[in-house]
């Protein structure tokens, strides 16, 4: 079985605040888009194998796909094996959900190779189980996430745009970046508090509570906002913790146009992508 595993960007994400359990309550509207992971899943083995085009990826149990498997097998009681393959084209370390999107395209996988043995429910709590955006990769539509990412509600407003997303050349730490984050400064609130979520979506909404703290570390962050929008996004913001950043483009040629000229930085990877409603 081959399946396509989608990256996402956050196109707003605010931190509401950090939980005893140390994770943070955010609000977040995550939407994935047409750049692809390729997983292949081959089972009737005796042990669980991953292998990567990206040797910088771990084949263990530090790997969200080997992680997603052996609990999938484990809550199916059953002693069975699996080989997973992943052509890695999400940049890792990018805020753009690669691994968890992996997990949960192992979750669904085997759950339809096995006959469907568990519903959508709860594969979903599998994937909470692996990592908190996981569950959003299996529900499979644009989404308002609240909590720790979990507490989904389908977001109902279509959005327009044309997707450019820039890899800056370097990964970031989500754990280092949570850590230094300064609740006291984040921002995001005001700009969410007329009700985004009962018109059509505007770039005046984007907003990430933690771009200031990414962007502190790593001015390039701001470098490649200030690329994309010199080049016709209407809007641009950092995705999840980083280090990627997209913008919004009204149109396809406006979108092409932009990324010819931003390719040929040989630091930058580029890429061209549509929301996936």
């Amino acid at each position: 079985m081959e399946i396509q595993s989608p990256a996402k960007i956050n196109l707003f994400l605010h931190i509401s605040g950090k939980r005893p359990d140390g994770y943070h309550e955010l609000l977040t509207l995550m939407c994935c888009v047409t750049l692809y992971d390729i997983l292949s899943i081959d089972t009737g083995y005796k042990n669980i194998s991953v292998s990567c085009t990206d040797p910088e990826i771990p084949s263990d149990e530090k790997n969200h796909a080997h992680r997603a498997a052996a609990l999938f097998f484990k809550k199916l009681d059953k002693k069975e094996g699996v080989k997973i393959y992943i052509d890695k084209k999400i940049p890792t370390g990018a805020g753009l959900g690669g691994g968890s999107s992996n997990a949960a395209a192992v979750l669904s996988g085997l759950n339809n190779l096995f006959g469907n043995p568990f519903p959508l429910s709860e594969i979903m709590k599998m994937g909470l189980e692996i990592g908190a955006d996981v569950p959003f990769f299996l529900f499979k539509k644009p989404a308002l996430a609240r909590g720790i990412g979990n507490k989904l509600e389908e977001y109902p407003m279509k959005i327009p745009y044309k997707i450019l997303i820039i890899y800056p050349g370097f990964g970031v730490s989500t754990k280092d970046i949570y850590n230094n984050l300064n609740l006291r400064l984040t921002n995001c609130k005001n700009k969410l508090k007329n009700s985004p979520f009962e018109r059509k979506f505007d770039p005046e909404l984007l907003c990430n509570d933690l771009e200031s703290v990414t962007a502190s570390r790593h001015p390039e962050i701001n470098e490649v906002k200030e690329a994309l929008l010199k080049k016709g996004a209407e809007g641009a913001l950092m995705s999840g913790s980083g280090s990627s950043v997209f913008g919004l483009f009204p149109d396809d040629d406006s979108a092409i146009r932009a990324n010819n000229a931003l390719s040929m930085n040989h630091k930058w990877r580029v890429f061209l992508a549509d929301i996936i409603c």
